[in-house]
């Protein structure tokens, strides 16, 4: 508050009496008693909204001025803003920050000036808090000289009243960030539970317009609740109560912070065993992976074994494609506050892209080839690349695990993962064309691995590693194989697409092997599978989603 007499109180605060009445603490009893409600009218202070255009700014603030996450807290805001009454700012309470105003002794006038105001916030900042205002008499707060402006007194008395804990709140902003140098103001974000845009978020927007002519944060963040594993609010007389402080013996805090991240904050969040069951899971998964990149380049020396991007197999560069677009889609996630992105997107590429699939093809160069093979320092190359992105990626979530981790590293590093910037991207890194070709590539992978399953159901084979697939021939739209009138596959003969052929076998997970011109009778032995590609059905080979693969795979399988 402030100003310099009665008629400007800053922003537009009054002193108004008369019928309008807060309940007094008397309130309940007399509903209980269902006696009538004639109580006594009660002084309050107000901020008169309507005046001086305060409601009006701050609407056209919410609108513009500040971000809303999720949006529809905006709207939530808005209305809140735009149909209440004005704000009562004073409380009858023994206790609080105080109003500081003073009263006349001998004609009641009221003195409220900014230059009092700031004479005593000194003495509170110099001596022991809002406990000086209760601690010492009006005289002694009062700066030297004083009187009354209208009787020329100079005996007052102190207000009792102190301010709403909700006005404490609101001012937090002039608070924290105008007092600290490191800070600036206004905040980037505030962050609290959805009920704050009638409270916090409330509060400090009127404050700030009020005082600033200006919201105090450029974005708002609202989160849920957290609730039990049905959505139920936890009670203690229900048992459901799953306190984090009880999981962590179990689970530990990396665990606690990952499920954290991983829900969806704009509704509630739900909490129990089973859901950090399935977390613990998938932190272990992303443990593993670091795991095993680093045991498999503990003899690289980045500065020593790099391999150019042109050297690398087209499975390398492929899996450097999709860790490009990975590192687009998180850094976006994390701007945008959308962490359960950043976590599903990160395990489903350790799961899917990594462990099911890269790792699993360039397995045999890693274990097998010579140790300067420049196949397997290719492939190491792409693993050392991979780690990099991964540990600064998950840094902010999965701090103890991406720090540990990072210190087996090879290679010159800063002396810790949090001193690290988000990686960049090369951009011969991503190739939309060898995107294309491998996201087709794949589709046919899913068509000969339930080819496999139906086999292993049949129990023709026991393992993928134990069968042999043979595209006999293929839609053209399918990466390197031949127009349909060829017999075989184009990559068995293609010296351009031999490392799509072992890449496209091994991600099978077979034994992958065709020959030109062999016969389905010469190759049909006990546990072949033999996937015949169709294009003759309905004319033309299309491109596209999965379901026109579908249409055109069909696998025959023959036993001796």
């Amino acid at each position: 508050m402030g100003g310099e007499s009665q008629d400007h109180r800053a922003p537009q605060a009054g002193r108004r009496a008369g019928r309008r009445a807060a309940a007094d603490a008397h309130l309940p009893a007399l509903l209980a008693l269902q006696e009538p409600d004639a109580l006594p009218a009660t002084e309050q202070w107000f901020i008169a909204l309507d005046k001086d255009g305060l409601r009006e700014r701050a609407l056209r603030a919410i609108r513009n001025d500040v971000r809303w996450i999720p949006a529809w807290g905006e709207e939530r805001i808005f209305n809140m803003v735009a149909h209440r009454p004005d704000w009562t700012i004073s409380r009858q309470r023994v206790w609080g920050v105080p109003i500081v105003a003073f009263y006349c002794e001998r004609c009641d006038t009221v003195l409220l000036e900014e230059r009092i105001v700031e004479h005593v916030a000194r003495i509170f900042r110099e001596g022991g808090g809002a406990d000086e205002w209760y601690a010492r008499p009006a005289r002694d707060l009062l700066p030297a000289g004083t009187r009354c402006a209208k009787c020329g007194g100079t005996e007052f008395r102190k207000e009792t009243d102190i301010l709403d804990v909700w006005f404490d709140s609101g001012c937090s902003h002039a608070a924290v960030l105008e007092t600290r140098p490191e800070l600036r103001w206004p905040a980037e974000l505030y962050l609290e539970g959805s009920d704050q845009h009638r409270g916090w978020f409330h509060s400090s927007l009127l404050e700030a317009m009020g005082t600033r002519n200006a919201p105090p944060y450029k974005a708002v963040l609202t989160c849920g609740f957290v609730v039990d594993g049905e959505g139920r609010k936890m009670s203690k007389s229900v048992g459901n109560v799953v306190a984090p402080a009880d999981l962590l013996p179990k689970y530990g805090a990396e665990v606690l912070r990952l499920w954290v991240a991983a829900e969806d904050y704009t509704e509630d969040i739900r909490l129990s065993n089973e859901i950090m069951d399935r977390l613990a899971d998938a932190y272990r998964r992303m443990r593993n992976t670091f795991r095993f990149l680093l045991g498999n380049l503990g003899d690289f020396d980045p500065a020593r074994d790099r391999q150019a991007y042109a050297q690398l197999d087209e499975v390398d560069r492929w899996i450097l494609d999709r860790l490009a677009r990975l590192v687009d889609r998180v850094r976006r996630a994390y701007e945008e506050y959308q962490f359960h992105i950043v976590f599903h997107s990160v395990h489903n590429f350790c799961a899917v892209d990594l462990s099911a699939l890269y790792l699993d093809v360039v397995k045999d160069r890693l274990y097998t080839s010579a140790p300067d093979d420049p196949r397997r320092r290719a492939a190491q190359t792409a693993c050392y690349d991979i780690f990099q992105t991964l540990a600064r990626l998950m840094a902010p979530i999965l701090t103890f695990t991406a720090e540990e981790a990072w210190r087996y590293a090879p290679g010159p590093r800063s002396e810790s993962v949090h001193l690290e910037r988000f990686p960049e991207v090369p951009l011969e890194w991503l190739d939309d064309t060898l995107k294309a070709e491998w996201d087709r590539l794949l589709e046919v992978r899913r068509e000969v691995a339930k080819a496999l399953e139906t086999a292993r159901a049949q129990k023709l084979i026991g393992s993928g590693l134990e069968a042999r697939v043979r595209i006999e021939s293929a839609p053209e739209d399918v990466p390197g194989c031949s127009p349909p009138s060829e017999r075989c596959c184009r990559r068995c003969s293609s010296s351009r697409a031999s490392t799509s052929r072992a890449a496209a076998a091994s991600a099978c997970g077979t034994r992958a092997r065709t020959s030109p011109g062999s016969s389905s009778a010469s190759t049909a032995r006990r546990g072949e599978v033999r996937a015949v590609l169709d294009t003759q059905r309905g004319g033309r080979a299309r491109s596209g989603p999965s379901h026109a693969v579908r249409r055109c795979v069909r696998v025959v399988t023959r036993a001796r």
